[in-house]
């Protein structure tokens, strides 16, 4: 949005100075809401389409009837007659040569979007706003590097006297936006796709569009040049203003035009006097520069120191994986630890000396703890077998 009071007022002489200077309208004040803009955009495009729709008659219209059952073919519709390949073809279905489309298209399409009417005036005036930034402006393609001034006011004297194309490119030039009428008018180019065959056939950027108070004879000087509008300020439309839904669109207003800005959107303290119970918007917060308010000294200030991490903290540790944490769990896993370890020594020990007698060639002695182990796994085994055959037979003889 602009924050200037005043605006100049050029007079289309460029050796002339500005010497006259007007109040900037409350409505380039307004929040510039591309979101809102594409929105509406969006659903007034649909709403000047044109219904279209396919014959009602299309594809029905040939005598076509179905054979029925039993003849090995489908129960599609067949032509009629004989003598022609045509008969005995299928028809009016959408999978048939000549036959009708699926779901036909009806003039009773929904076409045309609902746009509440403070909606559609908020984005006008959003819009509005986006046209007199220049980074916008120049953002959307438009030549202004030599326009004195953005928004651009023409003093009224110097344009009513324009009556031909002719001082309408004169005006132009000394203003520095015929630059832009050039771009357009290159930017002529075919159309792609079936578009070039339905009366649309070239395409074509738009240039500056010219906003006056009351009609007169630039109408007929401007229409022309290629690219240029031309639409009276109490009949602004958002498809001109943002067109594509992209905001700043170069704009050249009269001077009277420009001062009765205030009198259609109406400013913060008064209401408009053309819309009916109408006011502009508000920001909701003046400056948007959140970090900016954020990292300021008045709020960093007003902060609470930041807290220091508590002293001591140690990461929880898995006692699964971790001997230290597993003892202080369980004292005793100390003790079980040292006796595998041991354990796991005197194996490693008894292997050794068997992998070295089978090296030698001789049979290594058996340890007097080993012989007693099986003596005792023999006496076991001994036992077991005898209960079991008691066992068998007290069974049997019952």
């Amino acid at each position: 949005m602009l924050a200037r009071p005043l605006v100049g007022v050029q007079t289309g002489d460029s050796k002339t100075k500005v010497e006259q200077h007007v109040t900037l309208p409350a409505v380039f004040t307004v929040p510039i809401r591309p979101d809102l803009v594409q929105d509406v955009h969006t659903r007034m495009a649909k709403n000047k389409r044109q219904p279209y729709a396919v014959s009602k008659f299309a594809g029905h219209q040939s005598s076509a009837e179905s054979w029925g059952t039993g003849r090995a073919v489908a129960r599609i519709p067949r032509v009629s007659g004989g003598g022609t390949h045509r008969a005995g073809q299928g028809a009016f279905g959408n999978m048939c040569r000549g036959g009708r489309m699926f779901a036909p298209t009806k003039t009773w399409r929904r076409w045309h979007r609902k746009i509440n009417t403070t909606e559609k005036r908020h984005a006008v005036a959003s819009a509005i706003a986006a046209t007199g930034v220049p980074s916008l402006v120049m953002a959307r393609g438009h030549r202004v590097q030599n326009v004195p001034e953005i928004p651009l006011i023409v003093d009224n004297k110097a344009i009513d006297n324009v009556d031909k194309t002719s001082k309408a490119v004169a005006l132009l030039k000394a203003l520095g936006a015929y630059e832009d009428v050039s771009k357009a008018k290159a930017s002529v180019h075919i159309r792609r796709g079936q578009g070039k065959m339905r009366n649309r056939r070239y395409t074509q950027r738009r240039g500056p569009l010219i906003i006056f108070n009351e009609k007169g004879a630039i109408s007929k000087a401007f229409r022309n040049l290629p690219g240029v509008e031309i639409v009276s300020v109490n009949r602004l439309n958002l498809l001109q203003l943002a067109p594509g839904g992209h905001l700043g669109r170069f704009c050249i207003w009269t001077k009277d035009a420009f001062e009765k800005l205030d009198t259609i959107f109406g400013t913060y303290k008064t209401s408009s006097q053309v819309k009916t119970d109408y006011v502009l918007p508000r920001s909701i917060i003046s400056n948007p520069d959140l970090g900016r308010i954020i990292n300021s000294d008045e709020v960093q200030t007003q902060l609470r120191d930041k807290v220091a991490r508590r002293k001591g903290f140690t990461k929880h540790k898995n006692p699964f994986n971790n001997l230290g944490a597993l003892i202080k769990l369980n004292p005793y896993a100390k003790t079980l630890r040292r006796r595998e370890l041991l354990a796991k020594e005197v194996r490693d020990k008894k292997k050794a000396e068997l992998l070295d007698a089978k090296r030698k060639g001789t049979v290594a002695k058996p340890t007097p703890a080993v012989v007693k182990a099986k003596q005792q796994e023999k006496k076991v085994a001994k036992m077991v077998t005898k209960t079991h055959k008691k066992f068998k037979t007290t069974l049997f003889s019952k």
